[in-house]
C-alpha cells in the first residue's frame, strides 16, 4: 500500500451549501468549520502527519465585504478558543501566504504559529491569502539573492512549505475540477480526488473512502 505522510484539501462547497440550505453564504462558512476539526480528528487516527487546508486564496478578496469579515471574524473566534487545545494536542500551526489581514488578526497568526512552533504530531499547514503562482516567482527572487544553484531541492526550500514533505494525496470537494492556483509546484506528482459533495457534507466516512482508494493506486513515477 502507498505510503500517505501529507494530505492537501480544498475546502470548496461552504457558500453554495449555505446558500442551498440557509439562503446564508455565512451560515455555510460556519458549518464547513466543524467539517474542519473533524477531518483535522480522523487526520490524527489516520496517523497522518502532514495536512493543508486552502482557507483563503489571494483571489478571494473579490468576494463580497462582508463575507469577507465574517470569515475573519470565524476564524478569529476559533483560534482564540481553540489554540490551547491545539497546543496541549501537540499539533503545530503554520500559515502559508502573505498576512495581509488585521492587525488583530495577524498578531493572533503568529501568537498561534509561535505557541505550536515545537509540536510534533500533526503538522497544519493554513492556507491563508495564499497563491502558488506568487509564491512560486518569490522563490525565484530569493533563490537568485543566493548562490544556490537552481535545481529541485534547492528550489523547495525557497516556498512557503520548506521542510514539509509534498502532499500525496489531494482531495477537492464541491464538484469543481481545477486547482485554483493552489500549491502548483508541490502537488506535481499528488494523487487527485475530486469529490462531488460540498464541503459542509463532507464526512470521516468519505475521507477514509478517499484514503483506502489512494493506498491502493499504483504510482509509477514515469516508470512502467
Amino acid at each position: 500500500m502507498n505510503p500517505l505522510n501529507h494530505v492537501a484539501i480544498i475546502m470548496d462547497g461552504n457558500g453554495r451549501w449555505g446558500l442551498k440550505n440557509h439562503n446564508s453564504r455565512n451560515k455555510g462558512h460556519k458549518a464547513g468549520l466543524h467539517t474542519v476539526e473533524k477531518i483535522i480528528e480522523e487526520t490524527i487516527k489516520q496517523k497522518i502527519k502532514y495536512l493543508t487546508l486552502f482557507a483563503f486564496s489571494s483571489e478571494n478578496w473579490k468576494r463580497p465585504k462582508n463575507e469577507i469579515s465574517y470569515l475573519f471574524n470565524l476564524l478569529e473566534n476559533f483560534l482564540s478558543k481553540k489554540i490551547e487545545n491545539l497546543h496541549k494536542r501537540n499539533i503545530k500551526l503554520k500559515i502559508i501566504g502573505v498576512k495581509k489581514f488585521s492587525k488583530k488578526l495577524n498578531t493572533l497568526l503568529d501568537f498561534s504559529e509561535k505557541k505550536t512552533s515545537g509540536n510534533t504530531s500533526l503538522h497544519i499547514n493554513l492556507a491563508l491569502n495564499y497563491g502558488s503562482k506568487i509564491e512560486i516567482i518569490n522563490a525565484i527572487k530569493e533563490i537568485n539573492k543566493t548562490k544556490d544553484k537552481i535545481n529541485e531541492k534547492n528550489f523547495s526550500k525557497y516556498l512557503q512549505t520548506k521542510g514539509t514533505p509534498d502532499p500525496e494525496l489531494l482531495i477537492r470537494t464541491g464538484n469543481t475540477k481545477r486547482l485554483s492556483n493552489f500549491l502548483l509546484w508541490q502537488l506535481a506528482y499528488a494523487e487527485i480526488f475530486f469529490e462531488k459533495k460540498l464541503w459542509p457534507d463532507f464526512n470521516e466516512k468519505d475521507y477514509k473512502d478517499i484514503i483506502k482508494k489512494y493506498k491502493k493506486i499504483k504510482r509509477n513515477f514515469g516508470k512502467i
